[in-house]
């Protein structure tokens, strides 16, 4: 993925999800992931996290609409939202933001906290769009389902774990 940011082999491979409240898609896109990692027996490989680019939710779980779709499949969505932080920057090897806004939003922070925080100077080069991972979808964001029905969810939840699957 992104090997040239990791330099210690030893250190599990770090991967922060993105959207915009860390409530739906980046909690989702953490408990998908992270199931898919421990069924392969990976667990001790990776560290994987999620947050929001706004803070309005900090503290809560993952939508109840998002966690009842990950249920039905199995994954359990156990995240609390959080807001990125300027830390993120240098404990991730991966930052991955599930739409173009949430990509910027991230770029305009780390430009804000590396003036002020003492940032890798090429940490920007991180970030990165979830569907740019995507190889058989045409789709080059994640859908926020936040103000749809349940139908959205469901989409989500689906599309999401179909990504990672046929990826795998």
């Amino acid at each position: 993925m992104a090997s040239s940011t990791v330099t210690d082999t030893n250190k599990p491979f770090s991967v922060l999800f993105v959207c915009l409240g860390n409530i739906c898609r980046s909690p989702a896109a953490e408990g998908v992931f992270t199931d898919l990692v421990k069924k392969r027996g990976f667990d001790s490989k990776f560290r994987i996290d999620s947050a929001g680019t706004i803070n309005y939710h900090e503290g809560n779980q993952a939508d109840s609409r998002m966690r009842a779709a990950s249920k039905r499949r199995g994954i359990e969505i156990t995240s609390i939202s959080r807001p990125i932080k300027s830390s993120d920057f240098v404990e991730f090897d991966l930052i991955l933001a599930m739409d173009k806004q949430n990509r910027e939003d991230i770029l305009e922070a780390f430009n804000r906290w590396k003036f002020r925080d003492p940032l890798p100077e090429n940490a920007h080069k991180k970030v990165k769009l979830m569907c740019s991972y995507c190889k058989k979808h045409d789709e080059t964001e994640v859908p926020d389902p936040y103000y749809g029905g349940p139908q959205g969810f469901e989409k989500s939840e689906v599309e999401y774990h179909l990504r990672v699957q046929r990826k795998s």
